[in-house]
């Protein structure tokens, strides 16, 4: 019986969807509004609660516009009250639809239970609140640059039927005494009527620890400011913050997320992982072995990998060769390697100079 419930729910889904469109394609209003509001059921039905009152708030905001335009349009954009800079009238927020999903993350088995966990309180959140209990409603992503902390927030959002709101820190920052702050408060009036994934990526750009002696007292104001709206923020928005220098957020903020999820280098499972799925479609010459191959990626993040099996498969079709030869990987290998080679180079030299006393002669 439990099994088959899950199919009849997507065939009556399915059936909703059908008559919805029907409906909007011959202009029958009654009956489009009598399908839009079957789906609603439907998703508090199975516990989507924020995708349904998403739904919900978009029929019942209808004034005097058919419900069909007014639906299909709020549906797709809702970019009339965007949140904007008053100075550059610049979008503080990128809106986008996830197509990423969790089964296209390759995560450890830890970060996977965590996720599964966050997805089940969301979905189950109207189940948590009749027992006073809340979902997790603040994540903060952290670990090292290319390990997947911005794709995990994209299918994060998707998973939950949210649109991803990314902030812009380049408009969000003002070098206007207080705006910046005002700015940020924009973006959680938007999130707190509008529900949405909110991702601060590059999270250290606001939040570094106010007793740094290099950052001025705008920015100490800023965080200030971060955290008070944070602890006031109450929506069915989930916020997502992310960082690759954990290190160099102020203290008070780690209390504020509700769960912290640590993005480690992949291990050598994870690399094996990695590698099949992006050679799936292509042959790999028979001398190659997977272990070996392995070995020499360790250490590596996601995102190197990722260039690595990009830069193989490229020479392969340029090549017109039927399959991935030894020479073929192992040169993009070498070619990965040089790379990082180059960047940790750099980042050597520059730590090793002496930093000058003048903010304005740091080097960018």
């Amino acid at each position: 019986m439990n099994r088959k419930a899950p199919q009849i729910s997507a065939i009556q889904g399915s059936e909703a969807i059908q008559k919805l469109l029907i409906a909007h394609l011959h202009g029958d209003e009654e009956a489009f509004q009598s399908a839009a509001w079957d789906i609603v059921g439907e998703e508090r039905r199975l516990n989507h609660s924020v995708f349904a009152n998403e739904l919900e708030r978009i029929l019942r905001t209808a004034k005097g516009v058919p419900v069909s335009k007014s639906f299909f349009a709020a549906l797709s954009a809702n970019n009339g009250n965007m949140p904007k800079d008053k100075d550059k009238n610049a979008n503080l927020i990128e809106l986008t639809q996830s197509d990423v999903e969790i089964e296209d993350l390759v995560l450890s088995p830890a970060l996977r239970q965590s996720f599964d966990r966050i997805i089940q309180e969301r979905r189950g959140s109207e189940l948590l609140r009749t027992h006073g209990l809340q979902p997790a409603s603040k994540l903060l992503f952290c670990g090292p640059p290319g390990c997947g902390k911005t794709m995990a927030a994209s299918a994060l959002a998707n998973a939950l039927y949210l649109p991803l709101a990314t902030v812009r820190f380049d408009a969000v920052v003002s070098s206007f005494l207080g705006e910046t702050a005002a700015n940020l408060r924009k973006v959680f009036d938007y999130a707190r009527v509008r529900p949405v994934l909110l991702f601060f990526d590059e999270f250290d750009a606001i939040g570094k620890e106010r007793t740094a002696i290099d950052e001025h007292g705008e920015l100490k104001r800023v965080v200030n400011s971060f955290l008070q709206m944070l602890d006031s923020f109450r929506s069915e928005t989930l916020t997502v913050a992310a960082t690759n220098h954990q290190g160099l957020l102020d203290p008070a903020l780690w209390r504020r997320f509700d769960d912290i999820l640590f993005f480690a280098k992949p291990s050598d499972e994870e690399i094996e992982t990695l590698l099949c799925r992006y050679f799936r479609q292509f042959t790999l010459q028979k001398t190659i072995r997977i272990k070996s191959v392995v070995k020499q990626l360790t250490g590596m993040a996601q995102s190197d990998i990722q260039q690595v099996a990009h830069e193989a498969i490229k020479q392969v079709v340029l090549s017109n060769s039927e399959q991935i030869t030894s020479a073929i990987l192992n040169s993009a290998i070498e070619r990965q390697l040089n790379r990082l080679r180059i960047t940790r180079s750099g980042d050597d030299e520059v730590s090793s100079q002496k930093v000058p006393s003048s903010r304005s002669a740091r080097p960018k």
